[in-house]
């Protein structure tokens, strides 16, 4: 039935974009998607050559959105009506192609909902400001005017698997919002959740011309997304290399990167250590531990750090995974067996190094167990760098100086979390530590999908996300004055 289902939104996605599908493609000219977990085929999508890319660009430009305010609203708010309505048939989308447990399946649908909601209600807002000229001894009787228009070309946005449509979400829905026209290349591990989100916003009368998706190999088409002449603007969320990539080739054109992260959870000795072993273990194993705001590293100070460690063991044996559909289950697989198969070696090495097994590292297909790792050194590779699965090492420390030497240690820069009651701490640690955001007592990736997110150094430019800041990315501002008497 999921075949069937999938290969019905590819097939009128694909017919309404106006590009050329199915049985007329050779099989090298297709893209394999299989199941992570039953290793399954559920189907395929076209391998777009370069031609096509280029026609889909041309066709893209040479449309020119008229959408009101009011109209962008409602098809915003449309798609998300529809995708309530159809939360279970998204979330068993999402499991099927990602491996992604069906419980966090239907929070990430639930999660698209909101986002096409925060982008309807922020469509209906002014976007412009007010100056008046005669704030100085040698101002005039002026005001200045500013107003927010749509790029002059098109929008090349790249996605990556982790979060197979809420990602796409979060790039589609400030474009729709600011009347833009976007060309999309969803991973090629995850290309349906981003085909039926599109079938979804043409059901709810989006012009098709206004989104185009692409499904290809990044070795043969990637460079013409970025570097089109038609393009204005280049946002992509992955890996660090792919970004810095994206940056060197894009040019003179504008570049939006939300990279990778290596967030920490730090743990004070006045911290409640229930509650700070449940976020640790939360944070490290939802969406299997593949989020750029996971905890990668838990900082835990040396005088709670047997308890703490006690209860992460207790409570990371508890934490049930296997078949992704089995709705007792909180975890389900990695994207692929290569991916598994790093952690695991990681790991090793890790131990090797004098690094303690504590749980888990246990590796069957893309099936990777909920591993802890103690007496991890910050030099070791699991800890320098992003591993992107759910993997908890546990970095003791001295001090808050040390905690904060310890955290900002590495490349990264994204998000943190930290467990304390000391408002001195806390102030202390929003101020030094060198990440996009601190959450005190929640996990580094809480946010809403309105605020604005993304990091320093190795883990973006600075430009945020969410959907107020990607509107401000997405739109050029224009000034203007008139004489006011």
């Amino acid at each position: 039935m999921i075949q069937q289902f999938i290969l019905d939104n590819h097939l009128n996605s694909m017919r309404l974009a106006g590009r050329q599908v199915g049985a007329e493609r050779s099989g090298d000219r297709v893209i394999t998607v299989h199941n992570p977990y039953t290793e399954e085929v559920i189907g395929t999508v076209p391998k777009a050559t370069l031609a096509e890319v280029r026609e889909t660009f041309a066709a893209a430009h040479a449309y020119v959105p008229q959408l009101s305010r009011f109209e962008r609203a409602a098809i915003l708010n449309r798609a998300a009506a529809l995708i309530s309505q159809r939360l279970n048939d998204v979330a068993q989308l999402i499991t099927a192609e990602s491996g992604l447990c069906i419980k966090d399946a239907l929070y990430e649908a639930g999660r698209v909902s909101d986002v096409l909601l925060f982008g309807a209600n922020e469509v209906l807002k002014d976007d412009g400001q007010i100056f008046s000229c005669d704030l100085t001894h040698h101002g005039k009787k002026r005001r200045v005017y500013t107003q927010r228009s749509p790029l002059l070309g098109v929008i090349t946005a790249i996605t990556p698997f982790n979060h197979p449509m809420n990602q796409v979400a979060h790039k589609v829905v400030p474009s729709i919002a600011t009347n833009n026209r976007m060309v999309l290349k969803p991973s090629e591990k995850v290309p349906f959740s981003a085909i039926f989100f599109a079938d979804i916003l043409y059901q709810a009368g989006l012009p098709p011309e206004m989104l185009s998706i692409i499904t290809g190999d990044p070795a043969e088409i990637a460079d013409e997304l970025i570097t089109h002449h038609q393009v204005d603007l280049v946002t992509f969320t992955g890996g660090v290399a792919i970004g810095k990539y994206i940056a060197a080739k894009a040019g003179y054109r504008r570049v939006v990167l939300e990279l990778g992260g290596n967030d920490p959870i730090i743990v004070m000795e006045d911290a409640d250590i229930d509650e700070a072993s449940t976020l640790a273990v939360q944070g490290s194993y939802k969406n299997s531990g593949q989020r750029c705001t996971a905890v990668k590293r838990m900082l835990v100070h040396e005088a709670v750090a047997d308890r703490f460690v006690e209860q992460v063991v207790a409570k990371s044996q508890a934490w049930r995974f296997g078949d992704p559909l089995d709705k007792a289950n909180e975890m389900g697989t990695v994207i692929d067996e290569a991916a598994a198969m790093l952690f695991e070696s990681r790991v090793n090495e890790a131990v090797a190094q004098g690094a303690r097994l504590l749980v888990g590292n246990q590796r069957r297909g893309a099936l990777y167990s909920p591993t802890v790792l103690d007496r991890v050194d910050q030099t070791m590779t699991v800890a320098r760098e992003e591993t992107f699965g759910p993997v908890s090492p546990i970095i003791r420390f001295k001090d808050i100086n040390d905690a904060i030497r310890i955290s900002n240690g590495t490349a990264y820069g994204l998000s943190s979390s930290v467990c304390t009651n000391r408002l001195d701490y806390i102030t202390r640690f929003i101020d030094d530590l060198h990440v996009g955001s601190v959450n005190i007592r929640e996990v580094p990736g809480y946010r809403l999908e309105l605020t604005p997110f993304g990091g320093i150094k190795d883990s973006g430019l600075g430009y945020k996300e969410g959907v107020q800041e990607a509107i401000k990315s997405f739109t050029n501002i224009k000034t203007y004055s008139l004489p006011w008497v």
